[in-house]
């Protein structure tokens, strides 16, 4: 199979993978080319969700329609949690869970030849899968100048609504030596990059130094020439003291933070099985603006878990109401099978779990909203994005800009106004003008 096309759904771990598959396949002498021509599209998929499930059999039917003489490989989460569902396909050739995705050029050259008689799968124990690939500077970004790197894997919590623990298996952390050559490699042509992992904060504790990633940040820090680090997600009681007071000390570790919240009820926390409580989670949120006035401060919310009630929500929404969140990720809950909540009895009606997400959505709106305003005049420093007419600041905001420039470059931009979603650099005569007694 001389073409192929990898398409990534889901978390930045997903996209780091996919960055590392396509790297794979390349030197093993495959093409890289379009969907609607490649020989073989593989999909990376991601199944934290029903909704992520019905995207990728979606994309299996879109690319029936536009490339019917492609094969299609189906990887990651969804063929490793339902490999047999996924091998029923249309077009399908081959199922290859996380446990073999290590394996998948190996894997792809027995295809070759294949008559497609029947699907192949290729799906063990999660747990096996320990492997952390080298990442190619050159297809390390993707379509981006932010590429995403995997330190961690996996998860050791088994929170009631999760399926990630099942199809990803424990948690494990690359070594720290392994680490700091990839980011020294990466950073000679990226001026950001993105540590990732499905349980980043627990990186370093199944090493045997039993490390932590403040300790891992700092040896980044002080062996790469790194410009800006930044952290994709970390569980709120993984933001310590130590944690927390080198991001806001350093100058290279972007001031974003993102801490999956879940429920504001400490009575869903519990049926949850999440290990903190409502004035924990506050806690660490309020250190962190407190040390980061100017942060971006995000989250994970759910709506709709089993038995959650009126009151439960309500506490949900006083509780983001009265912390300094700047954006939200709201997620209905959808039943996952293999998973306790599943299982559970008092499911809440579709109708009302729609509702409590708009409410939520329209409650982090405003809430990005003033944050965004209050940025108005302000001068924040800035990465150029892909076509050089959008930078990411460091406080994870969008910057349409005045004058393009080009990508990958770290820049300072005066703010002049405030768009629907993100922020416009005041123009050069706007900043004249501005500057004029």
């Amino acid at each position: 199979m001389a073409t192929f096309f990898v398409e990534n759904f889901g978390c930045r771990a997903t996209q780091a993978e996919g960055a590392a598959i396509v790297s794979q396949l390349v030197q093993r002498g495959h093409v890289l080319a379009d969907r609607s021509e490649a020989d073989l599209v593989i999909l990376n998929t991601c199944t934290v969700t029903a909704a992520a499930d019905e995207d990728v059999r979606q994309a299996v039917y879109r690319i029936r329609r536009e490339n019917p003489e492609a094969r299609i490989l189906i990887a990651g989460c969804y063929a490793q949690r339902a490999p047999v569902e996924a091998a029923t396909l249309p077009g399908v050739a081959c199922v290859v869970g996380n446990s073999h995705k290590a394996r998948l050029g190996e894997l792809i050259r027995e295809l070759e030849g294949d008559e497609l008689t029947h699907c192949r799968i290729y799906v063990g124990d999660a747990n096996a899968a320990v492997s952390f690939p080298g990442v190619d500077p050159e297809f390390a970004a993707g379509d981006r100048t932010r590429p995403n790197l995997k330190i961690q894997d996996g998860c050791s919590f088994h929170c009631a609504f999760c399926i990630i623990p099942a199809v990803r298996g424990r948690s494990r952390s690359a070594p720290a030596e392994w680490v700091v050559e990839q980011v020294r490699r990466l950073s000679a042509h990226y001026r950001e990059i993105v540590l990732s992992g499905i349980n980043l904060g627990r990186w370093g504790r199944d090493l045997p130094a039993r490390n932590r990633l403040p300790d891992l940040l700092r040896r980044l820090l002080d062996e790469t020439g790194v410009e800006r680090l930044r952290l994709s997600s970390v569980e709120p009681m993984d933001l310590s003291d130590e944690l927390l007071a080198l991001m806001a000390k350093s100058g290279r570790i972007a001031q974003h933070i993102h801490a999956p919240l879940q429920s504001g009820s400490d009575r869903v926390l519990r049926r949850m099985r999440r290990w903190y409580r409502a004035r924990h989670y506050a806690d660490r949120i309020l250190k962190a603006r407190g040390s980061m006035p100017d942060a971006a401060i995000g989250a994970d919310v759910m709506v709709g878990f089993p038995g959650e009630t009126d009151e439960d929500f309500q506490e949900t929404v006083r509780l983001v109401e009265s912390l300094p969140f700047t954006y939200l990720h709201v997620f209905t809950y959808s039943p996952r099978p293999g998973t306790p909540a599943a299982e559970m009895a008092d499911q809440v009606p579709v109708k009302i779990r729609k509702e409590r997400n708009r409410i939520l959505r329209e409650l982090a709106a405003r809430k990005s909203l003033e944050f965004r305003q209050r940025m108005v005049g302000r001068r924040l420093s800035a990465l150029t994005l892909e076509a050089g007419r959008v930078a990411l600041s460091d406080n994870y905001l969008k910057v349409e800009l005045a004058v393009p420039r080009p990508p990958n470059r770290i820049i300072e931009v005066e703010i002049g106004a405030v768009t629907p979603a993100g922020l416009r650099e005041r123009g050069p005569a706007e900043a004249q003008e501005r500057r004029q007694p």
